[in-house]
This record gives structure tokens, C-alpha cells and sequence, in this order.
């Protein structure tokens, strides 16, 4: 069994004496591991390093098996998070979630664009915040919990959208929700592409999409937290004020 394809190095263990067992994120291959004979050692190891667009070749006996790795690096990204927080806590919650929400070795080709269109934003300290923003938003359409915040679930309306049904993800106005309100979740506007991007604005609306992660994406449905990779991301993003 062999394929060989790009993709971005998300994370690296150390195996035996002097391998590494590495995670990517392939277009054609979806999340996938394998061992890299010799990913320990002083010549290979600062090669793979999370976030690394790597051409890989991939080949086991059976499908079935972890199966080694060989690569060639295309391009590193250290030099654009070596001394940018912000670019480092991104790079780092991409890696994580992705390590932590999809399924191994199931192609998801149209979320792989936009995590490396993403990637290649690090850096740009302005514009990645909302940039991430809407990636999370299309990791969780990707994944099949795409929220609709088009128009009220109760009443249809279009103006008024404040709250988020935890349910079914779909907005609802403030007179929709009644006396349910308090049981819902807080729409920010940017959510919706309106209003301010501020970095208060931006982490607000990551609190409202932190949770449907976290209860319908995480395996569990909750009861396994949030990577703590994004809650520094988040932290990172509010200190920009």
C-alpha cells in the first residue's frame, strides 16, 4: 500500500529510540498517522515541527496498518510564529482541534484549503483573528453542525438575531426566545458578519462557537473538553484590546 501527497505536519510523538510517530493533514488523505524512522534525531527532528507542509509518502503491508513515512519539507512555518504569540497560540489550537475532531483517514478536502489557507495567514496579526473565526465556523459546517443564523427559528425574522439555539444552532430573535432566553446562547454580531471585529467582539463569538465543539464535535458530546491550546488562542485573541 503507498500514496504520496502534501500535507501540513499537526503533531509529533516520540516512538523507541530514535523514531517519531507524526500526525498531518492530507487534501486526499484527511488526518493520517505514521511512523518516521529516525524522527528523533538531531538531523530530522527540528524538520518536523507542527505546522511543516511536508511531501509525503505513505506506504504499509495493509491498509490497515499505522504504516511508515517517509518526506521531503516543502516549507516550514516557525519563521512566522518564532516570536508572535498570537501566531503561535493559533497554530498550535489549529493543530490541536484538528488532531482532536477528525476522524482518521477521511478526506475532507474543501476544510483542508481553508485551515491552509489559514495557516498561511500566520503572522498577520490584524487579520487572523476573524480569519479564525470563520475557520471555526467551517470546521463545524465541515463536520456537519453548520449553524444557520440566516433568520429566526421561531418567528422567521431577520433583524433582532442576539441568541443562538444550543440545540439546533439556528439564531433566534430575543422575542422569539421568550422565556427561554436565559437558556440560550449569545449571538454577537460578527458572527453574522455585521458589527464590529474588535478582539472582545471576536472572542465573545468564539465562546458561542467553543461550545458547539465542545458538545457536538468532541467525542463525548462534552465530556471531553476543549483543547487548552484554543482556550490560549482565545486568550491571546482578547488581550489584543
Amino acid at each position: 500500500m503507498e500514496w504520496r501527497e502534501e500535507g501540513a505536519l499537526l503533531r509529533v510523538r516520540r516512538h523507541g529510540e530514535g523514531s517519531a510517530i507524526v500526525e498531518v493533514f492530507t487534501r486526499g488523505h484527511g488526518l493520517h498517522a505514521g511512523v518516521i524512522r529516525g524522527g528523533g534525531s538531531r538531523r530530522i527532528a527540528p524538520l518536523l515541527q507542527p505546522g511543516a507542509q511536508l511531501d509525503l509518502t505513505w506506504r504499509a503491508r495493509l491498509a490497515e496498518h499505522m504504516g511508515n513515512f517517509t518526506f521531503e519539507p516543502v516549507r516550514s512555518r516557525a519563521a512566522q510564529v518564532m516570536d508572535d504569540r498570537l501566531a503561535l497560540a493559533g497554530l498550535n489550537a489549529v493543530a490541536a482541534l484538528l488532531v482532536s475532531v477528525l476522524p482518521e483517514r477521511d478526506p475532507h478536502a474543501p476544510l483542508y484549503d481553508r485551515t491552509m489557507a489559514l495557516l498561511d495567514l500566520l503572522g498577520e496579526d490584524e487579520l487572523w483573528p476573524l480569519a479564525y473565526l470563520h475557520w471555526e465556523l467551517a470546521l463545524l459546517e465541515e463536520m456537519g453542525f453548520a449553524l444557520d443564523l440566516s433568520a429566526c427559528a421561531v418567528t422567521g425574522a431577520t433583524e433582532g438575531l442576539d441568541l443562538v439555539s444550543p440545540k439546533s444552532g439556528r439564531a433566534v430573535s430575543r422575542a422569539g426566545a421568550g422565556e427561554w432566553a436565559d437558556r440560550l446562547l449569545p449571538l454577537p454580531p460578527v458572527l453574522r458578519g455585521e458589527g464590529e471585529a474588535g478582539p472582545g467582539d471576536i472572542a465573545a463569538a468564539l465562546a458561542t462557537t467553543g461550545w458547539f465543539i465542545e458538545h457536538r464535535l468532541l467525542p463525548g458530546s462534552g465530556e471531553r473538553p476543549l483543547p487548552p491550546a484554543r482556550a490560549r488562542l482565545v486568550e491571546a485573541i482578547a488581550r489584543q484590546g
